[in-house]
């Protein structure tokens, strides 16, 4: 189904890699292009020669008067313009919705999510997949709001409520990391511990308590919105959105 295809995967660490999406599109047949623009990769004037693009998480604040953050941003306009299917995932979530003008921030009392919290899909989102996990693993200490002419899919708590939305039917935003692989949850935890110190964050070891009773279901959700993801057309996207 996927075979030959070629998804532009942007990374914000030198050691961060695309945890099991990378595994499972590879596994599909997909070819990974990696870019990390804060190393200086360039990324692609066009996706001419891409299935789309995905943009993950990272340290730093899309508010932050950041060069690389910056043009990050306005390089959302190349998928935007040329109606390629696009996932932003956390920090790439929150660049989708700032770059729509909608606005990012922190809690107003300081709370985050580090670890796994419930979520539940909206009526739009249970129509485009049935079967939406029920928590999420989480490590973000902003969120956004949900930008104009975008549609929410996914629902959280009371201190970032909006968990998922679509916009224009290909470009999609994820706040929490369904690419988390178990190794990866050791890996930040240890080495971005003081995360686990501010308020609203779970202690660690529910982190892997949670996974083996959480991680199933996000594993099949993944499993099926990848699917999805790469079989979008702008005519297949059409269809849906009418219907």
């Amino acid at each position: 189904m996927a075979k030959g295809k070629k998804v532009l995967i942007v990374l914000h660490q030198e050691t961060s890699t695309p945890g099991r999406i990378g595994t499972w599109l590879r596994a599909r047949g997909v070819e990974l292009d990696i870019r990390r623009p804060i190393l200086g990769d360039p990324l692609p004037e066009t996706l001419a020669e891409h299935h789309g693009a995905i943009v993950f998480g990272g340290p730093g604040s899309v508010n932050d008067n950041v060069e690389h953050f910056r043009q990050e941003i306005d390089w959302l306009s190349v998928p935007l313009r040329e109606n390629k299917p696009y996932i932003g995932i956390c920090l790439g979530a929150q660049m989708l919705a700032k770059k729509l003008g909608a606005k990012v921030g922190p809690h107003p009392e300081g709370y985050c999510e580090v670890g796994y919290y419930p979520v539940q899909p909206t009526e739009l989102g249970e129509r485009l997949c049935d079967c939406w996990p029920d928590y999420v693993y989480q490590w973000h200490r902003e969120g956004f709001e949900v930008p104009a002419g975008a549609e929410l899919l996914m629902e959280g708590g009371a201190w970032f409520p909006n968990q998922a939305f679509r916009y224009g039917g290909m470009a999609f935003a994820l706040q929490f990391h369904p690419e988390v692989t178990t190794a990866m949850i050791h890996r930040w935890t240890v080495l971005a511990a003081d995360r686990l110190k501010r308020p609203g964050a779970r202690p660690r070891h529910t982190h892997f308590e949670d996974r083996l009773v959480h991680d199933p279901a996000v594993a099949c959700w993944l499993d099926r919105f990848l699917d999805f993801w790469l079989t979008l057309s702008p005519e297949r996207a059409e269809r849906q959105r009418v219907a």
